[in-house]
């Protein structure tokens, strides 16, 4: 018999992280046949045609001329002041919703998501997700004691399947007094899908609805691609419609410094809040002052140093902006690049708008993935297909790999 010293809730926990492990493989093909045979698609930053990770100009201008205090110095649990309402600002740009507003600092993105679920899910109860999702909502969820619900984001037509959130919903709330939604867009992760305006307004009454019979519904909108989605005020103009809604709907919105400032490694990111009520509010506040605090302490201050600092110079934000539409573009060509030629050669792939990824629907993503392999080609198997990063495969290397895809596909039926 094994002995364990682990508590007994925690036996058998083991992160089975097949996106890291798909990176490994394409790192030891690297060595053993060489960079350039290699087409490696499992990352998920952005890099430029040389396949080297690459930083926003700006951004490392401006971080290296922070002073040693800034990296060295602890922050207030919940965020520098400065920092807090620039990243509001941030999130909204010029389409900021009419209500009250809150932010706390947290550990990128995903700990936005840690405090969302932990602060506004009941323990035991369900998260509803979309079925097309980042894997690591549900280990998020799992963590702390809940569990997720898909719904099918996609219908027949392979627009946003309402008809199956609403069902969900509904299924939901019959069992749950309160429910808390994660919804990634734009940019979804894994898909590069979004949600457009009148699609946004149809979630809104089913939420509304559901509202008025007694129910409490938490919105949590994962925007961490929406600085490569398109013009960044018209991207957003779905935000307007969470204006002035019931006090029972809560609006969060989880924003990431990782890939609008290609911060990764530097772990800071905010949860953004927005209700109709004050009084929500201060409670998101207290929330998340009290979770920040009991989960990482405070997050990094010279990063939201180098945020507050780019937002607070005309000159700098002229920058950024024109640097991120340059990425954007790179971003466009490659996957235009990859859709155009799987119209060709007849590779169905899910519908993609902007961002980091596409995916390829298949029953069997793992054997996939392996048939890729031999051809040098390494994806991120998920659960309902593959995932490319078209954020750091060249172009050159775009070039006929819809093809690759299509023959790996047809290899395992």
């Amino acid at each position: 018999m094994t002995m364990i010293m682990a508590a007994a809730s925690r036996e058998g926990k083991k992160l089975n992280d097949t996106l890291f492990e798909a990176g490994a493989a394409a790192q030891a093909a690297i060595k053993t046949y060489g960079a350039d045979r290699v087409i490696n698609g499992t990352v998920g930053c952005y890099a430029g045609d040389d396949e080297q990770i690459a930083c926003l100009p700006v951004v490392e201008d401006i971080y290296r001329q922070l002073p040693m205090r800034d990296f060295i110095a602890y922050a207030p649990p919940i965020g520098l002041p400065d920092y807090r309402k620039a990243v509001i600002e941030e999130t909204f740009e010029d389409q900021q919703p009419d209500g009250y507003t809150g932010a706390v600092a947290t550990a990128g993105g995903t700990g936005a998501i840690h405090i969302a679920v932990a602060n506004y899910s009941e323990a035991g109860d369900a998260v509803l997700v979309s079925d097309w999702r980042w894997g690591n909502y549900d280990s998020l969820c799992r963590e702390i004691g809940r569990r997720v619900q898909p719904f099918a984001l996609f219908d027949s037509e392979r627009d946003f399947n309402i008809e199956s959130f609403s069902s969900a919903v509904s299924s939901l709330l019959r069992s749950q007094d309160s429910l808390l939604i994660i919804l990634n867009s734009p940019a979804n992760n894994p898909t590069g899908f979004a949600l457009s305006y009148q699609e946004w307004d149809q979630v809104l009454q089913v939420c509304r609805f559901h509202e008025r019979e007694g129910k409490r519904i938490s919105l949590l909108i994962d925007i961490a691609y929406i600085a490569y989605a398109g013009e960044k005020n018209e991207v957003r103009t779905f935000m307007k419609q969470f204006s002035n809604l019931p006090e029972h709907i809560f609006t969060m919105f989880a924003f990431s410094m990782s890939k609008g400032y290609t911060l990764y490694g530097q772990r800071a990111g905010a949860l953004v809040g927005l209700s109709s009520s004050q009084a929500v509010i201060d409670e998101f506040d207290e929330l998340g002052r009290y979770s920040a605090r009991t989960t990482w302490s405070n997050v990094n201050r010279a990063a939201m140093t180098l945020l507050t600092t780019i937002r607070s110079d005309a000159s700098l934000m002229k920058r950024i902006d024109a640097e991120r539409k340059a990425f954007y573009e790179v971003l466009c060509r490659r996957a235009a690049i990859f859709t155009t030629e799987a119209e060709a050669c007849q590779l169905h792939i899910v519908p993609y708008h902007a961002g980091f990824f596409v995916s390829i629907p298949t029953a069997a993503p793992k054997k996939v993935s392996q048939a890729l392999n031999e051809d040098l080609v390494f994806a991120a198997p998920i659960a309902l297909g593959i995932r490319l990063g078209v954020c750091s495969i060249p172009e050159q290397k775009m070039l006929g790999l819809a093809a690759k895809v299509k023959k790996a596909i047809t290899a395992c039926p």
